[in-house]
């Protein structure tokens, strides 16, 4: 199990391949209202353990990595990955401090 899955990256890995919560529910075998709540959490995915699993498994059945942080990824292709925030970058072509 994946236990630092943000709902966003749920919301993300849904878009990559057009499954919308509705589909998630009939993929994973979870209520449509619990992939709901899970989406709607704040920061990290909160529910049971279980239903969780049933979704990230889901998810990789329709090809999509779910990467949580500061794990590597394991498979091959293209993918998304949200990296901590950077300077901006001035035009000179570097970050200001």
């Amino acid at each position: 199990v994946h236990p630092m899955i943000s709902a966003g990256l749920m919301v993300a890995g849904g878009a990559l391949r057009g499954i919308d919560q509705r589909r998630l529910d009939e993929l994973a075998g979870v209520s449509l209202p619990t992939i709901q709540r899970m989406e709607a959490s704040d920061g990290n995915v909160r529910g049971v353990v279980d239903s969780l699993t049933k979704v990230v498994a889901a998810f990789e059945a329709a090809g999509i990595e779910l990467i949580g942080d500061e794990a590597p990824s394991a498979g091959r292709g293209r993918g998304v990955r949200l990296r901590a925030p950077q300077p901006p970058v001035t035009a000179g072509g570097r970050g200001t401090r």
